[in-house]
C-alpha cells in the first residue's frame, strides 16, 4: 500500500505582538529554548526587535519578539513603535498576545493602530495561563489558545495552530540557528536586563549600552562596553558606592553571555552621560534605532 507524502516544509517570520508586559520575551524564550530575550516585570523592557530561530522537522519558525505597542510619547518610544510597525510589515503570521487574566483581547487593528487589517493571519493566543486558576484556565482553552511560559503547557498546541498559516518553503536560517542577530546585540541587552533587575524604578529606562570593543578571539573574550544614562545622578547610582552596582551589573551580565557563548568573557563596563538621549533623534540612531515618523521628528 503507498505511503503518503510526507507535509511540505514550512518556514517564514512570526511576530509577537502585544500590549507591554503581555508575556512575548518571556514566550519567546520558552519557544526557542534560550534566553534571548530580556524578562522583567517592568514594561517596555524590549526596545528593538529580538529574533529567535526554532527549526522542527517540518517547520522552522522564526520568532521577532516586537516592542510592546504603545502610544508614544517621546523620541524613543515613537522609534520602538516604528521599530514594532516595520516588523508586522515583514511577517508572515502575526501572533496578537494577550495576558490570560486580562482577557478579553482587545481587537488587534485597534491595538496596533492600524488603518486596515493586516495582509497576514493574525493568530490570537493568550499568555500567563499559569496565572489563572484552574477551572478559569480551561474555560478559556475552549474558547482560545492559552499558553504559559512558566509551564510550557500550550506551546504544542500554539505551533501546531501556526505552522499551516507559514509559507511552503525551505527553511530561512541555518537549522542550527537559535538567534539571527549578532553577539554585540545580545552584550547590550543583558546588560540592559541587569539594569531593570538591579537598579530602581526610573533609572533602567535611562540605561542604554554601546559596545565599544570586541576581541572576540581573545581569552577570555574581551568586550568594552559604555554604559549611557542621562544625568549625573543616574551615572552616581550606576557606579555605586566603591563600584559595587556596576560590578554586579557587570557580573549579571557576564553569566548571561558566557551560557549563550559557551566561553568565557571579560567585561569592562565604563559609564558616561549622555545628555536627554531618549528624546534625541541623534542619539537614538546612533544605539540602532529607526529614525521617527516624519510627522513625529
Amino acid at each position: 500500500m503507498p505511503t503518503a507524502d510526507p507535509a511540505p516544509a514550512r518556514a517564514g517570520r512570526v511576530a509577537l505582538a502585544g500590549l507591554p508586559n503581555a508575556g512575548k520575551s518571556s514566550l519567546l524564550n520558552r519557544l526557542v529554548g534560550e534566553h534571548l530575550a530580556i524578562v522583567s516585570p517592568r514594561p517596555q523592557a524590549t526596545r528593538l526587535p529580538v529574533v529567535g530561530v526554532r527549526t522542527d522537522p517540518d517547520a522552522q519558525y522564526v520568532f521577532v519578539d516586537l516592542p510592546g505597542l504603545l502610544e508614544p510619547r517621546y523620541a524613543l518610544q515613537r522609534a520602538m513603535r516604528r521599530a514594532a510597525a516595520e516588523a508586522l510589515e515583514g511577517a508572515d503570521v502575526i501572533l496578537h498576545l494577550h495576558p490570560a487574566p486580562d482577557a478579553p483581547a482587545p481587537p488587534f487593528a485597534e491595538l496596533a493602530g492600524l488603518l486596515r487589517p493586516p495582509r497576514v493571519p493574525v493568530l490570537l493566543a493568550y499568555t500567563q495561563g499559569d496565572r489563572l486558576e484552574p477551572a478559569a484556565r480551561a474555560a478559556l482553552q475552549r474558547r482560545h489558545l492559552v499558553t504559559s511560559a512558566v509551564d510550557g503547557e500550550g506551546i504544542d498546541a500554539l505551533l501546531a495552530a501556526i505552522r499551516p498559516l507559514l509559507p511552503v518553503q525551505p527553511p530561512l536560517h541555518d537549522p542550527e540557528d537559535v538567534g539571527t542577530q549578532p553577539l554585540r546585540f545580545f552584550v547590550t541587552e543583558y546588560l540592559r536586563e541587569a539594569a531593570f533587575d538591579l537598579l530602581g524604578d526610573e533609572v533602567p529606562y535611562a540605561v542604554a549600552a554601546e559596545v565599544e570593543e570586541f576581541r572576540e578571539e581573545r581569552r577570555p573574550m574581551y568586550i568594552r562596553v559604555t554604559l549611557l544614562v542621562e544625568r549625573e545622578s543616574h551615572k552616581a547610582i550606576v557606579i555605586g558606592a566603591q563600584g559595587r552596582t556596576i560590578r554586579a551589573l557587570g557580573t549579571r551580565a557576564r553569566e548571561r553571555l558566557e551560557a549563550l557563548v559557551g566561553a568565557p568573557v571579560y567585561l569592562d563596563l565604563w559609564v558616561k552621560v549622555l545628555a536627554n538621549w531618549r528624546r534625541r533623534p541623534d542619539a537614538l540612531a546612533r544605539l540602532g534605532f529607526p529614525p521617527p515618523d516624519p510627522e513625529n521628528a
